[in-house]
């Protein structure tokens, strides 16, 4: 549920320049008398039209009788900056304040609070230094451009700073603390004050709300020396929200005041607790609805899937938001009918940044990264303001297809827009980074992040996980703990994947062993299948399966998989094809299992069961994936499969494999040909293995990408043995560094060896 009531109770600490513009105008501002031909008057009447034309968005007509006007008085200047900024021209509101002939205190609060509504708080903040006087007003804007932007601390500086406070300071960094989750900083400051008002009571009893503390809700309801709807309606949303629907039901009743918010509060708690049909049944009975009445009752036929009956609710609507809209939209795309989503998308009168965000999400998950990264580019044109989930959505396609150039740019924006230091977005672009193969540049961002959380460090300490910097990834799990942040289920994966990759077989043990009695973490499958990866790449076959035995659950297709590519690594294949059995009947489709043991059979010179393999694939009607890999070029992906001949420079790009395996050659490469799973002469093995995906697309990023700069490769299956012993050549040869990633990790290929150790 949309909190309307908190937040309503939050915003009002903040200081709106034409609230304060008005009370300013009235106290401070005086026409003196003076010979023209226009009395006061007649200037007052003119401030006042120019004020209604600014209400209904007549700007030109405004700014006409403004240059017919032979006398202003700052006041009129004020109105047209004022008028110019409640319409979202900032620049015609900014090129009037450069140019105006005095400027009173009005006039610099006006601005700043413009720079502020704008995201330039820089700006705001240099104006607000160059002010020749400042009162309480001008304080609380720039007190609240600090919270509205989450930079907390910065707030509470300037609000300790303050000559002057009054209750809209005290409630504006009281706001501040609740907006950004930091409710015992709140708390501490509500403790240091008598005489709150009201609003700043449900301020904090909201942001109690927000955090699911009920109890501490209840107690600010109860001590509060007086209560409006809002009080009630959020405890009752308190209540409605942490599934206890009967006392949310008594307050509802005892509230001396049931509106259309309360209603909500009600519908919304049924709703989030799957009482649909008694959610719609409040619904139905409802005096008033208001537009947040219907979303959240279609937002609940969203959630549950029922995106027939939310179509009815939204069709019916007497009037929609752009919420409504980007519900809609949102659930076809969870629903994965991408087309309905894109059709209502088009048909939007209005378009915000959510709209564009779920419409490039929708994209993004449905697997087409390369549209969702047009909208984007479409987005910009269009002039919309980039949002924080926005920016989040594009950096995770960017990571999803490996765009690493483009994530590079739209992290210049990040920076630009003034995101780059918060969780969100900062942990989208370290994730970004890490997904794209570029570690230096994930740890600077990292770095970077003020307020690091469990997100935060989870990211960069699997980010060295899969990249093989398995002592830089144990080295960021003791920072964590010396942080104080509390490592989760997803810590240990990463740590116990770390110790996989580079061979830590008895520190991932004792890891393993510590997780439940120094972090209360119960193991899960995950932990599992990386135990069982661990102690198989090392060759103790037998510790993997006691260790499967003694699983307090069934083992899943993950875990036998993991115990399948050990078998193949140490070409054990009568654990490798029980494994295999076991997989075949949990997930009968898996083809990756039927590739991996049939690997397996033909190591050992086994065509016939090779063949009985590609037999039962096809009765069974599975499909073996096929394999591809890509380079991004000068913002553009060039994919490549085995034998490609799609490729407009393909004839090149063969050219220079050919040279460079005689080179390769030279240095004493010998192809891999019992990795080839067919029953064939020995060159012909050597020719399907020269044009594998992963070596076109590496020559391809050799010849167009400018020396000095690392050539990243990406495949969808896992990087072949003949391949990663290729381009360990190839990097060598030409002198480049060379990182490949496979669904399982990153290989840093230099100066002839992998970052890997040749363990993987």
């Amino acid at each position: 549920m949309r909190f309307r009531q908190f937040y309503a109770s939050c915003s009002r600490s903040w200081p709106t320049s034409q609230n304060h513009t008005a009370r300013q105008l009235s106290k401070r501002s005086t026409i003196k008398p003076r010979n023209n031909n226009r009395t006061d008057s007649d200037i007052v009447k003119c401030n006042i039209a120019i004020t209604n034309h600014m209400r209904s968005g007549q700007c030109d007509a405004a700014l006409s009788l403004f240059n017919s006007m032979p006398r202003k008085t700052s006041v009129s200047y004020n109105t047209m900056i004022s008028g110019y900024l409640s319409n979202g021209n900032f620049q015609l509101a900014q090129k009037l304040f450069d140019g105006m002939p005095q400027r009173d205190l009005v006039s610099w609060n006006v601005m700043i609070s413009g720079y502020i509504k704008n995201k330039n708080l820089g700006a705001a903040k240099k104006l607000f230094d160059d002010m020749p006087v400042k009162d309480v007003v001008s304080w609380n804007a720039i007190l609240s451009g600090y919270a509205q932007n989450g930079f907390v601390d910065e707030a509470r500086r300037v609000f300790d700073l303050m000559p002057e406070k009054n209750e809209i300071s005290w409630n504006g960094i009281l706001a501040a603390y609740v907006q950004n989750g930091k409710i015992e900083e709140a708390r501490r400051l509500f403790e240091t004050k008598k005489n709150w008002a009201l609003v700043s009571w449900n301020c904090l009893m909201g942001g109690y709300l927000k955090k699911k503390r009920l109890v501490e809700a209840r107690q600010i309801f109860d001590c509060m020396p007086k209560r409006d709807e809002v009080s009630w309606n959020t405890i009752i949303t308190c209540y409605a929200q942490n599934g206890n629907l009967d006392e949310a039901r008594k307050l509802f009743e005892k509230s001396p005041v049931q509106d259309v918010f309360t209603w909500t509060a009600m519908v919304s708690g049924y709703i989030q607790n799957g009482k649909l049909d008694e959610a719609r049944r409040i619904f139905n009975e409802m005096p008033e609805k208001n537009v947040v009445s219907w979303n959240a009752m279609i937002a609940g036929y969203v959630q549950s899937k029922n995106m027939d009956l939310a179509r009815e609710l939204f069709e019916a609507m007497p009037c929609r938001n752009i919420s409504s809209w980007n519900t809609m939209i949102t659930g076809y795309a969870q629903n994965e009918d991408i087309t309905r989503a894109r059709s209502l998308f088009s048909m939007m009168p209005h378009r915000d940044s959510i709209s564009w965000a779920a419409i490039i999400a929708a994209y993004a998950q449905s697997g087409d990264s390369e549209e969702a990264l047009q909208l984007f580019v479409e987005m910009k044109r269009d002039g919309e303001i980039l949002n924080r989930s926005a920016f989040t959505c594009v950096l995770s396609t960017c990571a999803d297809v490996a765009a690493f150039e483009l994530g590079k740019q739209i992290h210049g924006r990040v920076i630009k827009a003034g995101y780059v230091f918060g969780c969100y977005v900062g942990n989208a672009l370290l994730a970004m980074y890490c997904r794209c193969g570029s570690i230096d540049e994930a740890y600077e961002v990292f770095n970077g992040i003020e307020d690091k959380d469990v997100v935060s460090w989870n990211t960069i300490i699997i980010g060295y996980a899969r990249h093989g910097f398995g002592k830089e990834a144990l080295e960021h799990f003791d920072l964590m703990k010396q942080a104080g942040i509390q490592p989760d289920e997803v810590t240990m994966v990463g740590v116990l994947s770390a110790c996989s990759h580079t061979g830590l077989v008895d520190t991932g043990r004792k890891y393993f062993d510590s997780m439940t009695q120094e972090y209360g973490i119960l193991a899960n499958s995950k932990h599992y299948t990386c135990m069982i990866d661990l102690l198989g790449r090392a060759g103790r076959l037998n510790d993997a399966q006691n260790l499967m035995t003694n699983m307090p659950f069934e083992p899943d297709a993950a875990t036998w998989g993991a115990l399948l590519g050990a078998s193949r690594i140490h070409g054990n294949t009568t654990l490798g094809e029980k494994a295999a059995e076991m997989i075949f009947a949990l997930e009968p489709w898996n083809s990756g299992m039927y590739v991996l043991l049939s690997n397996l059979y033909a190591a050992s010179g086994r065509w016939a069961d090779v063949g009985n393999m590609r037999l039962k694939m096809r009765d069974t009607g599975v499909k073996k994936q096929p394999g591809y890999s890509w380079v991004e070029v000068l913002n553009k992906i060039h994919t490549f499969s085995v034998g490609d001949s799609a490729h407009p420079e393909i004839e090149s790009i063969v050219e220079f494999l050919e040279e460079l395996d005689l080179r390769m050659k030279e240095e004493g490469y010998v192809s891999a040909t019992k990795l080839v799973l067919h029953d064939v002469e020995e060159e012909e093995k050597q020719n399907m293995l020269k044009y594998h995906s992963e070596k076109l697309a590496a020559a391809y990023g050799i010849m167009k990408i400018p020396a000095g700069r690392p050539i990243r490769v990406f495949k969808n299956l896992r990087v072949c043995e003949d391949c990663h012993t290729a381009i360990k050549h190839i990097a060598k040869i030409v002198g480049r560094v060379i990182i490949l990633r496979d669904p399982n990790r990153f290989h840093h290929f230099k100066g002839g060896v992998c970052n890997c150790g040749d363990y993987w």
